[in-house]
């Protein structure tokens, strides 16, 4: 088991606490697993506090053993409840802050209103876009974990060539390429951060049902085994001539990649072989833009015109009357970090090592969908893939 350098969660927590003193609070509290992950290397069940400066207290309620044993930060010490924190607090020299922040986009009301109780005299506010900030940009460290999440998904890519048969419901094949992952060393859980959203290792759709839309943000549903789910592999058939897609993710270190081919058996229709080259038109232009300092909903913009210009515009990135508004979302702990490749965000610029997955993508009601996906990293002047499986549509 990999540990989280000491160095690299100092780091981390330094970047943090400049952004907490130039918005003039005293400090955070943070109780989110993938942000806990982040700032102190585990996720066992507590609260973070990071002051503006000096060392951070973590308080965990559960697994003490456990938090000990997996982070390397110095102060960890055990709690039954909340109450418990403005003792440990004082017992750490640490005056109870009057400006504090908490990750609002994601903590449950109830435990908010319990930790506030603690601490009356106390005005909380959103850190989640300054936690989010410091996430967005990745170190070195967690570009070795990127990559090698991207070897993890190449192997489960190699894996699908050998289990797609014709007449093999989806779910079988959803099946052998999640065992596949888990042999592999997939962590199995593929997080998110937005509310309900919720995602499998991967997406393995044929034909018509890769096109369904469902209640998730993103462009491709899948009908699912049943309604409670709603999404991902069904009990359709594959058969040939129509296309494949393979959407899944690798992990590495709590870190994801994000990857999507295509497939068929025998061959698929020109339109839509011409549709997927048209994706690959879409992803070139982005690598062609993305640069430091690019706006993120410019190079959504310049995007959508080239698809619109291909003729996609009505069903690029969903079936029409279900489209998304993105073509790339962030990634690294979670599936949807900063930054977004989407409508709007002309106030946010790319920074180098920023990471994103790119994947524009069309669907053809009733027939299937088509498209590409890869994770870059940014760089000096452009971008890299880092996911780099053969981009071309696999015919079985």
């Amino acid at each position: 088991m990999n540990k989280t350098p000491g160095a690299e969660l100092e780091r981390r927590i330094t970047c943090f606490q400049s952004l907490l003193q130039a918005q003039a609070l005293d400090g955070a509290f943070i109780l989110q697993n993938a942000d806990l992950f982040y700032f102190t290397g585990t996720i066992q069940q507590g609260v973070l506090y990071l002051p503006a400066a000096g060392a951070p207290l973590y308080m965990v309620r559960k697994e003490f053993g456990r938090a000990r044993e997996e982070s390397a930060l110095e102060n960890i010490v055990p709690i039954r409840g909340f109450r418990d924190l403005p003792r440990c607090l004082a017992d750490f020299g640490l005056s109870p802050p009057e400006q504090a922040g908490m990750e609002l986009d994601v903590v449950p009301v109830v435990l908010y209103q319990r930790l506030c109780a603690n601490f009356p005299g106390c005005a909380m506010t959103d850190v989640s876009p300054l936690i989010r900030e410091v996430r967005a940009v990745k170190s070195a460290y967690e570009i070795r974990a990127l990559r090698a999440a991207a070897e993890m998904v190449e192997g489960i890519f190699q894996k699908a060539k050998t289990v797609i048969r014709s007449g093999r419901t989806d779910l079988e094949v959803a099946a052998e390429l999640e065992c596949e992952a888990r042999r592999l060393g997939h962590q199995g859980i593929t997080r998110m951060r937005g509310f309900n959203s919720e995602i499998f290792m991967g997406q393995f759709s044929s034909g018509a049902d890769a096109g369904i839309p469902s209640s998730a943000d993103t462009p491709l549903g899948g009908r699912g085994v049943n309604p409670y789910v709603g999404r991902g592999s069904g009990w359709k058939r594959i058969a040939a001539g129509e296309p494949i897609v393979f959407d899944f993710t690798g992990t590495a270190d709590g870190y994801l990649s994000d990857m999507t081919r295509m497939f068929c058996i025998g061959g698929i229709d020109e339109d839509l072989r011409r549709a997927y080259d048209d994706m690959v038109a879409v992803q070139q232009l982005m690598k062609e833009t993305a640069r430091p300092g690019r706006k993120w909903g410019e190079i959504y913009e310049i995007c959508c015109r080239l698809a619109a210009g291909q003729g996609h515009g009505g069903r690029f990135m969903g079936a029409p009357g279900a489209q998304v508004s993105f073509i790339g979302h962030g990634i690294g702990l979670e599936i949807d970090e900063y930054p977004f490749i989407a409508r709007g965000f002309m106030d946010q610029e790319l920074k180098k090592n920023m990471v994103f997955a790119f994947e524009p993508k069309v669907v053809f009601p009733g027939r299937g969908a088509v498209g590409i996906e890869n994770t870059f990293r940014v760089t000096d002047g452009g971008v890299e893939a880092l996911t780099f499986s053969d981009e071309s549509l696999v015919v079985i």
